[in-house]
């Protein structure tokens, strides 16, 4: 896809988001919508999965350590094919199984995640166990810059630098606001980049919202030999959204009649200055 069609797949997936928990009443918007790029490149572009075979042996995996953000990684999963587009307003549902955490047994999961800092150790074990295995593919992880205020999250940094493992990119979504407010005054863990440098990874820093500095960062990705990658993204939390952007109100609630109204209207806007863009 070109960037203007990663564009346009990366608002749908931002409407499905807003609409699964709209519907739910309940569940996490802002890191899912700060997300979404990432998401759509992904499962777009840089994994190699197959919707009609999820469980194919040799596919990428790929760990949502955030697990809370679950309504992006539905939104995008929904919109590759895994499951129908319609299933994202049963989210949280009684016998839905989109539930407000992802589950393995979800076409497309690869890991029941939701505890934050354990994602990136199943990560870390999925990218040895590949080496073991003497297997080519690749393991991608992503965590919320909230969470790597996490102990577990650094035994598993050390790890995987320690063991060279270059089959491994972890990608942190770093939109400097947590449940409580902004991370540096919760409990900071700037410098990330730094942080991750000192554990042996191969540090790139990029928008998290610009998909020529999210192709060129994966791509630095698969080139880089004998240490692991960590992406740091910087990112706007409720990207898309108006009243959701930069706040840590929308870190996890849904909104009303109203306001899902207005989300929906903020996202009908960028569809269209999009197809605008489309036919210049």
């Amino acid at each position: 896809m070109n960037n203007l069609e990663l564009q346009k797949k990366a608002n749908e997936v931002r409407k499905g988001i807003v609409t699964a928990v709209h519907s739910a009443k309940a569940g996490h918007p802002g890191g899912s919508l700060s997300a979404a790029d990432m998401f759509t490149y992904l499962y777009f572009e840089e994994l190699n999965v197959d919707p009609k075979n999820p469980d194919m042996e040799d596919r990428d995996r790929f760990v949502l350590s955030k697990g809370h953000t679950a309504p992006g990684l539905y939104s995008a999963l929904a919109h590759r094919g895994f499951f129908p587009v319609e299933d994202l307003k049963t989210l949280r549902h009684l016998g839905s199984y989109l539930q407000g955490h992802p589950c393995i047994h979800i076409p497309g999961v690869d890991m029941s995640s939701g505890s934050l800092g354990q994602g990136i150790s199943v990560a870390v074990g999925m990218a040895m166990g590949a080496k073991l295995d003497n297997k080519d593919f690749r393991v991608y992880t992503l965590l919320g810059d909230g969470e790597i205020e996490e102990g577990q999250v650094w035994e598993a940094a050390m790890f995987a630098g320690h063991r060279k493992l270059d089959n491994l990119v972890v990608i942190v979504d770093n939109n400097n606001l947590q449940i409580d407010g902004k991370i540096e005054d919760v409990c900071s863990p700037y410098p990330i980049d730094k942080k991750f440098e000192a554990f042996n990874f191969h540090v790139i820093n990029i928008d998290a919202h610009d998909f020529d500095q999210i192709r060129n960062a994966m791509k630095e990705a698969r080139e880089t030999k004998g240490m692991p990658t960590c992406i740091v993204m910087h990112s706007l939390k409720g990207k898309g959204v108006s009243y959701m952007e930069d706040s840590a109100d929308w870190h996890g609630k849904a909104p009303n009649d109203a306001e899902y109204a207005q989300a929906m209207a903020d996202l009908e806007k960028i569809g269209e200055e999009l197809e605008k863009a489309g036919e210049q």
